[in-house]
């Protein structure tokens, strides 16, 4: 069973009550993990675009996830690369990207195998 997020403010997100003040992906089985964005920095100098192997890195540990939801951040500034988009659509992967205070609610009702990346700032 998924995690459910509490909460999220501009600078934090609360996951069953611990409360993680950096970006986040919650694995299908569960488990909160620090997002790696200098895979995206390296490449566009920024973690508000998903890159290609920022994209490979999270669905690596989807383990057969079928929906990525991604919080876009406070303001819903975060999107996907081109390359990213299209690396999901050839896994099959659904992809929910809103900002992060809307998405919250679909990841909390969301069925199945999900994988989440949520950005806590802009």
């Amino acid at each position: 069973m998924k995690p459910r997020i509490d909460a999220t403010d501009f600078g934090s997100i609360v996951v069953e009550g611990n409360v993680f003040d950096h970006d986040v992906v919650i694995s299908p089985d569960g488990e909160v993990r620090k997002r790696k964005k200098k895979l995206s920095k390296a490449v566009y100098g920024t973690s508000h675009t998903i890159s290609l192997e920022e994209a490979k890195h999270v669905y690596k540990q989807a383990k057969g996830a079928d929906r990525l939801i991604v919080g876009a951040g406070q303001y819903g500034r975060v999107h996907l690369s081109p390359e990213a988009a299209d690396f999901f659509a050839q896994k099959a992967c659904e992809i929910v990207l809103l900002p992060t205070p809307q998405v919250i609610g679909i990841w909390n009702e969301t069925e199945g195998r999900a994988v989440g990346l949520f950005h806590v700032t802009c």
